[in-house]
């Protein structure tokens, strides 16, 4: 099986290795950790997790979406190394939580709910690397927080990057873009000899020649600041000193246990959350066992906590990369770790001429493909009960983060399932029989205080002089709030000279 898709899965290897290097590196930096933490749980990620998770495609590694919880852990805890204890004990929390199967709650999660956190994050990435492909690196490239680090957000950051255009890198980001959308042409894709190179590849080496081209050119020039910032590892002593170590000294205390508790539990929504997303995305629709994903997670934040990595997630961004470039088994998530690792051991050199536009150029891309014009329009055909939390999903996490944007997408399509259940149960019917107007209401098996409000409105909706048949064949249990509206719908109806017949309803 190796054999037969090595091709592809090495190109997809590729080019998930690009769109993963600088989130690594990113969100590092705005953790405030060193950058070699974020290569770690990058490389833990891909193999340590793909190896015992089932999913062919899911990836795995640091995430954007616990910057904030591990910089406010590590200022509680006072030390990183104190933090690295804390996500090994949440790593096996996971395995609990996964052998407890936990994992089961990403079953309830809705479509409309999580095609709406696709889209949100293609949006957000889009937004949040623009900045870069024009050339204002300011933000990490991780960062994919509303409010930012630096006192600036989304928005402002899109507003700031006029008056910091580096013109070189904006060179690099059409070139790399022009490339990119080329590259997803049919021609290209059909041409054995064009697609060769996975296009992301070729992004990347245009960009590094361009760079050395620019050196000489003081207005084209493109600074460090505008590339690839890697840790360098020349020998086994660098690689020893750039490696983080836990510290237990702090087991015994409550914020460390309440810090535990919140990573794992962050984290493996996050992940089951994702999961589900790329189940929705692969191109086989298989199901991804959430159990023993949760167990899998549990045995990668232990790796990473006890080797000085951040905590980890399936992620969708290099998740959906996987699947567009091709991936055909796990190995493409293994090789893509092992590229990590390579890569930074023996030609960080090289990573350094990288510029950010290139990269940027590649999530862009990416995003895109998680936000087309046609998702939006397959939503809306549905109707607004899917549309609507799909949207409010989206806003909520462009403004927020993911778990909010999911929490309040979830709470809207609750409201929308419990309205269509509420309205569903009852079977109701209204004719004229010898000149006289009848109405039928048959109760469900049970009636609940959800109904009240149904009962209501179809009590009031009876007319005078008419009679009305109120049949509980069927039905088993009432709930007193729901039986209160009907014996007062029927102590009222002599009043409005309404004949009332109950069938088989004890009341």
């Amino acid at each position: 099986m190796f054999q037969k898709n090595i091709a592809s899965d090495l190109k997809a290897g590729i080019v998930v290795f690009l769109v993963a290097l600088p989130l690594c590196l990113g969100i590092a930096m705005a953790c405030g950790v060193p950058l070699f933490s974020g290569i770690i749980s990058g490389v833990v990620g891909g193999i340590v997790i793909t190896s015992f998770s089932n999913s062919k495609y899911s990836v795995s590694g640091p995430a954007a979406g616990l910057t904030a919880i591990v910089i406010t852990s590590i200022a509680q805890l006072g030390s990183f190394e104190a933090f690295l204890a804390a996500i090994v004990f949440a790593g096996i929390l996971q395995i609990l939580l996964g052998l407890i199967r936990a994992g089961q709650i990403g079953n309830f999660i809705p479509n409309a709910v999580i095609k709406g956190m696709l889209a949100g994050i293609g949006i957000i990435l889009i937004i949040k690397q623009v900045p870069h492909f024009f050339g204002y690196d300011k933000d990490p490239e991780g960062d994919l927080s509303f409010v930012q680090a630096d006192g600036e957000n989304t928005f402002s950051e899109l507003l700031n990057m006029i008056n910091y255009i580096t013109p070189g890198a904006l060179i690099v980001g059409i070139i790399s873009f022009a490339l990119l959308v080329i590259g997803n042409m049919n021609f290209y894709k059909k041409s054995k000899a064009l697609s060769f190179i996975p296009i992301p590849l070729l992004v990347v080496i245009i960009g590094i020649l361009f760079t050395i081209s620019f050196s000489g050119l003081e207005i084209l020039k493109i600074g460090p600041t505008h590339l690839v910032n890697l840790p360098f590892i020349n020998s086994v002593s660098d690689l020893t000193s750039n490696l983080t170590f836990p510290n237990f000294e702090l087991i015994q205390t409550q914020k460390f246990w309440i810090i535990v508790f919140t990573i794992a539990i962050v984290a493996s929504l996050e992940t089951l959350l994702n999961i589900e997303a790329v189940d929705k995305i692969n191109p086989e629709k298989t199901d991804t066992n959430s159990n023993r994903e949760l167990i899998a997670q549990g045995l990668g934040n232990m790796t990473s906590g006890f080797v000085g990595g951040l905590p980890v997630t399936s992620v969708i961004v290099r998740s959906s990369a996987n699947i567009n470039a091709g991936a055909k088994s796990k190995w493409s998530t293994i090789l893509h770790a092992l590229f990590l690792l390579i890569s930074v051991l023996l030609i960080p050199n090289v990573l350094t001429l990288i510029p950010n536009a290139s990269l940027a150029a590649i999530l862009i891309f990416t995003g895109y493909k998680l936000t087309t014009y046609k998702l939006f329009k397959g939503i809306w055909n549905l109707g607004l009960e899917q549309f609507i939390p799909f949207v409010i999903t989206i806003i909520v996490m462009l403004f927020t983060d993911l778990l909010k944007g999911v929490g309040v997408g979830i709470c809207l399509s609750t409201i929308y399932i419990l309205r269509d259940n509420i309205t569903a149960s009852f079977d109701t019917n209204s004719n004229i029989i010898q000149g006289k107007r009848h109405y039928l209401i048959k109760l469900p098996r049970h009636v609940s205080f959800f109904n009240k409000g149904f009962l209501i409105r179809f009590f009031d909706s009876v007319e005078s002089d008419s009679i009305v048949i109120i049949d509980g064949s069927t039905n088993n249990k009432i709930n007193i709030d729901a039986k209160e509206v009907i014996l007062d719908f029927i102590e009222s109806a002599n009043q409005k000279n309404i004949q009332v017949e109950i069938i088989k309803l004890k009341l």
